[in-house]
């Protein structure tokens, strides 16, 4: 098994299926177990895992917000304008109504954190190798 792979399949909250509904907003396979997502509640709660180098499409939540609880493994967070912070189990990120970000695996391990989002999401351009490829 790769760095980090035992602790997120086998982590506090499933791993769930391979997330086909938005693969098209990912480089490389992701994981995703929707855990709360009921019509009279606001927000949605989700595991979303990673394989190495996976990550999500630079994106923009709109009249909302995204709080990141990581679960398992390392992986990078980083807004537009910003250098990329490295996460670890632990680390709790929230990112504000409109701001441009993205987040995944780093090249080597896997990842997962809970999701908890409100609003709707702006999917944009792909985070470029040669951007993800300069992070260490």
């Amino acid at each position: 098994m790769s760095n980090n792979e035992e602790a997120v399949k086998k982590g506090l909250f499933e791993i769930g299926a391979l997330n086909t509904a938005f693969q098209k907003y990912f480089t490389g396979k992701s994981y995703h177990n929707s855990l709360v997502k009921e019509n009279d509640v606001n927000v949605t709660v989700s595991n979303v895992s990673f394989e190495p180098g996976s990550r999500n499409h630079w994106h923009i939540h709109h009249n909302g917000y995204q709080i990141l609880l990581v679960t398992g493994g390392e992986g990078w967070y980083q807004e537009a304008g910003k250098p990329a912070q490295k996460l670890h189990p632990g680390d709790v990120i929230v990112t504000r109504d409109g701001v441009k970000h993205w987040h995944g695996a780093t090249k080597d391990s896997w990842f997962s954190h809970i999701a908890i989002t409100a609003g709707t999401p702006e999917w944009l351009e792909a985070v470029s190798d040669e951007e993800y490829n300069s992070l260490n």
